[in-house]
Order: C-alpha cells, then sequence, then structure tokens
C-alpha cells in the first residue's frame, strides 16, 4: 500500500504522522511545492515513527513522479480559510491547484483513489472529479466524515457520555448550511431528541455549522488541521482494511437524492473500492428543504467556475 499526501501544510503533514503511526501504508510520499518543507516534515515524521513503533517509511519531494502507482492520493493543497473568510473566497484559486493536482495525480498513479480535501471541499471534489476521468467511487470528498465528529463531540459534552454511545449524521455541502440531522442522531439508541431540549440542540447544530469559522477566529493565522487530519486517516483506515463503513462523504450524484452533475455530503459505504455505495436515507419536508438549499449554494458555485 502506498499512499501519496498532496500539501505539506498543517493538515497533510498531521494526516501523514497519524498515518505513519498507524502503519496504514508501506510508503507514505509527502508533497509541497515549497522546496524543503515535506523533505524536512517527513524526515522528522520518520524518526517519529521509530518511537510508535512503525516500519512505515515517508519521503518527501516536491515532484509526482515520486508518487508514481500510488493507491490513495489526497489532496489537501491549497490556501487556508483566514479570519473573515467563508470557503466560497477561495473558490478559483484552489480550483486551479486542486486540478492540477488532479491531473498529475492521476497520470503517475492511474488507479489511485482521491480523496479530496481542499476548500471549498464539495466544489473541489467536482473539480477533481471532472479533471480525473476517474469512475465516481474513486474520488471521495473528506467533508461529513469532520462536520459529524464535530456534531458528535458538541453532544459527549452537552450529555458527558463516552463517544462511543453517540451517532450521528450530517449531510450537504461542507459549509453554513451544511444538514445535521437531529432526528438520526442518537446517544445509546436513544433518540438525540428525548435527551436534549430542541433549543440546545439547535445550538449545538449552528455550532456544528459554524464549527470551521469558530476554530479560524480563534487561531487567527490558520485554519483547522487536527480534526480534519483525523477524519482522512479515518477514510484512508476504511479503504486499506476493507471496512465497509457507511459514513458522510462527497460525492458525485447520478440522480441519488434527486440530484446529478453535483458533489454533495450523503451517507456512503467505503471500503477498498471507494465509495461502494450510496446509502438512501428518508428526509422529511424540514429536511429535505435545508438540503436543496444547501445543495443550491454549492451548484451556484460550481455554475461560477464553468463560466
Amino acid at each position: 500500500m502506498k499512499i501519496t499526501i498532496v500539501g505539506a501544510g498543517n493538515v497533510g503533514a498531521t494526516a501523514a504522522q497519524i498515518t505513519v503511526d498507524k502503519a496504514l501504508a508501506n510508503y507514505v510520499v509527502l508533497l509541497d511545492i515549497v522546496e524543503g518543507i515535506p523533505q524536512g516534515k517527513a524526515l522528522d515524521i520518520q524518526q517519529s515513527a521509530a518511537i510508535q513503533y512503525s516500519d512505515t517509511k515517508i519521503i518527501g519531494t516536491n515532484t509526482y513522479e515520486q508518487t508514481a502507482n500510488s493507491d490513495i492520493v489526497v489532496i489537501t493543497a491549497g490556501l487556508p480559510r483566514k479570519p473573515g473568510m467563508s470557503r466560497d473566497d477561495l473558490v478559483t484559486t484552489n480550483a486551479d491547484i486542486v486540478k492540477n493536482a488532479t491531473i498529475q495525480s492521476v497520470k503517475y498513479s492511474p488507479n489511485a483513489i482521491i480523496i479530496v480535501v481542499s476548500n471549498p471541499l464539495d466544489v473541489m471534489t467536482y473539480v477533481s472529479f471532472v479533471n480525473s476521468h476517474l469512475p465516481r467511487n474513486k474520488v471521495i470528498g473528506m467533508s461529513g466524515v469532520l462536520d459529524t465528529a464535530r456534531f458528535k463531540s458538541f453532544i459527549c459534552a452537552a450529555l458527558n457520555v463516552s463517544i462511543e454511545n453517540v451517532n450521528a449524521i450530517v449531510l450537504g455541502g461542507h459549509g453554513d448550511s451544511m444538514v445535521p440531522l437531529d432526528r438520526y442522531t442518537t446517544v445509546a439508541g436513544i433518540p438525540l431528541t428525548d435527551l436534549l431540549p430542541k433549543e440546545r440542540i439547535d445550538a449545538m447544530l449552528e455550532r456544528t455549522r459554524n464549527g470551521g469559522a469558530e476554530i479560524v477566529k480563534h487561531l487567527k493565522t490558520g485554519s483547522a488541521y487536527y480534526a480534519p487530519a483525523a477524519s482522512i486517516v479515518q477514510m484512508i483506515d476504511a479503504i486499506v482494511h476493507n471496512r465497509s463503513r457507511i459514513m458522510t462523504c462527497c460525492v458525485y450524484l447520478q440522480g441519488e437524492f434527486g440530484y446529478s452533475d453535483i458533489c454533495l455530503g450523503v451517507p456512503v459505504k467505503i471500503g477498498s473500492r471507494g465509495m461502494e455505495e450510496i446509502v438512501n436515507i428518508k428526509l422529511s419536508d424540514n429536511e429535505k428543504k435545508a438540503f436543496d438549499k444547501s445543495a443550491s449554494d454549492v451548484r451556484e458555485m460550481i455554475n461560477k467556475l464553468k463560466k
């Protein structure tokens, strides 16, 4: 198993470290356009692997030639958000970066599964998919995995329960119009709506929608990276170990949930072939209305890129 991570910033480097620590691959390649950064970080991670008793080898590079024959390619490259910026503000610049990363990655690893992380996530997943010319099961955006983790963490704090007890789903675009589904959220099988009043749930839903912005506001000079990196590795783990695990990811839709030619976060089964199945769930009228609003926001950004 060979895994390439494109972008040696905080998200990419942290994902590389966790991947090496967990020994999820024989080889990890950390690629970045800035000379010295991926080499130095890879060397540091390799030395930390000795402490973790991991035999995974990692190298840093500035060229795609060394990524050849990767099984998984993770694209984290792109400009991060700064205070006052929305994910949408990054669309044009990051689209060019993701397009080039996708084309170069597929050139050297035509059989790879691509995981897209760059923001705005749904649009960048679409950009990667259309430029990869790969089947849709092989291009997956990391969206709801992170959003769901944030929602679950707030629930754990509110109820003082183990994370193992909490199951949740967050659909739609990875942005302010994402759709956390409290109706499908349970704690040890008990509906969340039976455990907390509506106003507290609504507050958690709103905090989930603004989860990334809240962190950006605190950091001031960067954006979240620990939780995004952990989300990436959760997806890598599901692929490497063929877990057929259901999680919310951004994928290209062909009629599912009433949408086509768009990438949105929906429940999917992830295994060794990437996206193995889209899990259609029934949405209430209010949930469908919120999902439609989220889809409309993503569609608008995609249409701007097409002009």
